[in-house]
């Protein structure tokens, strides 16, 4: 009896040891690997590095703005340019502006808004020569991340409390396997790869004003941020549309939830215009601070931005990203005088187009490799190739008054399209290679 005792002793003890090292392998385990370790940057020291800065050269240019005859362009994840267009033929870097991790931006009365990681910074634009922070509006936006070098590895857990993820670096790492996952957030990379070179030299005469008194400028078709009146609207990568009084002190703000896959937006003619993952969505703005929904046009899964004139929308549709979906094309679309009802005009065949942009009949679309190609969309159902810029990566542009500003992975471009049959390149500002 008692050998039986025991044996049954022994069997409890060891079925409770295997039990419990199974608990442990499938719950949590050590294991030592390569892997991206956060590298930090205390809150206090990462908000008080925006300041203006001497002009420096394009090395990976992103989104573009327009107003007074300064064109800014961001700078990918650093901060913005500050390019004096008044001379089409001769603009002039006059200065950059350190603002770590932005990605868009807008002006108004004065004053710039931009994001910087997940704060909203404003800057006194209105002595270009002496441009300043003048408010921040913190943690608005999300927690974001930038993307690791290598991204086979996996990346280390986030602590938040130890400030903003500046950079990642890989070590070997003892540590716990959990079967609980972190995601990691990765901020949008706007930015083409690959690298062409072109140049040019001309003459022309100074851009007039964009205005018609307008306290706002204009933004490309790839923009996430928008301002209608006095509120401003900021499109964050996780699911919702932030809205900012910016006459209210202190600022007031309102969160409008909205479907997710959107990624650009456009206003236009008290209406608000998303280009989605999976189409295009309109807002009503009559009351500004709370758009309503009126309607939609949808297609395959694709990245979309979208630009509207005269109750048409135009999309360009381009796959093989991370949008999903292989589809490469322009569609144009007649909507309803009061935006609910979209009716398909036309489809027509591209490489990989990104913005795009229409003044009149003039249609602009930035066709990736391809280049910039410019249509005469007189006739919605048959639009006629005017002319093509090739070799160079086309990103986005912004037509105004006859001058169109076009970033690309080489630079920024200015052409005259005054006589359309014959669209002329009077500048180029090139990308230094790095």
């Amino acid at each position: 009896m008692k050998s039986i005792h025991f044996l049954s002793f022994t069997l409890v003890v060891l079925f409770i040891f295997f039990a419990g090292c199974t608990d442990k392998h499938t719950d949590s385990y050590t294991i030592e690997q390569d892997m991206n370790v956060p590298i930090y940057q205390d809150y206090e020291s990462f908000r008080s590095s925006t300041k203006q800065s001497p002009a420096r050269e394009l090395t990976a240019p992103g989104k573009i703005y327009f107003k007074d005859n300064i064109l800014f362009v961001v700078e990918k994840g650093e901060g913005f340019h500050v390019i004096d267009v008044s001379d089409p033929a001769a603009p002039v870097n006059k200065a950059f502006v350190e603002c770590p991790f932005c990605v868009d931006l807008v002006v108004r009365n004065g004053t710039l808004y931009a994001d910087s990681r997940m704060d909203i910074v404003l800057f006194d634009v209105s002595d270009i020569n002496n441009i300043r922070e003048s408010g921040r509006l913190k943690d608005y936006l999300p927690y974001m991340l930038p993307l690791p070098e290598d991204k086979t590895l996996p990346c280390g857990v986030v602590e938040q409390q130890k400030g903003v993820v500046i950079g990642w670096e890989i070590k070997r790492v003892k540590h716990y396997v959990h079967e609980v996952t972190y995601p990691v957030y990765n901020e949008r990379d706007w930015i083409m790869d690959d690298g062409y070179y072109q140049d040019a030299n001309s003459s022309a005469p100074s851009i007039p004003e964009s205005g018609n008194g307008s306290s706002s400028g204009k933004s490309g078709s790839m923009a996430r941020l928008g301002l209608y009146e006095n509120y401003l609207y900021v499109m964050p990568e996780n699911g919702y549309l932030l809205v900012f009084d910016l006459d209210a002190s202190p600022v007031k703000v309102n969160n409008v939830g909205y479907i997710t896959g959107h990624e650009t937006m456009f206003i236009q003619d008290k209406h608000l215009f998303f280009g989605a993952s999976n189409g295009m969505s309109v807002y009503d703005l009559s009351i500004p601070f709370q758009p309503l929904y009126v309607g939609g046009y949808w297609h395959f899964t694709s990245c979309d931005p979208v630009v509207v004139q005269d109750h048409y929308a135009y999309i360009t549709m381009r796959g093989g990203t991370t949008c999903g979906g292989n589809l490469n094309q322009l569609d144009i679309v007649k909507m309803s005088e009061n935006y609910k009802l979209m009716n398909l005009e036309a489809s027509f065949p591209m490489a990989q187009p990104y913005g795009l942009g229409i003044d009149g009949n003039m249609l602009f679309v930035c066709d990736g490799a391809e280049g910039l190609k410019i249509f005469d969309a007189s006739d919605k159902k048959n639009i006629e190739k005017l002319s093509v810029f090739a070799n160079i990566k086309a990103y986005d542009v912004i037509p105004v008054n006859n001058y169109l500003f076009m970033i690309g992975d080489d630079g920024f471009y200015l052409y005259d399209y005054s006589n359309p049959k014959n669209v002329k390149l009077l500048s180029h500002i090139a990308v230094k290679k790095k």
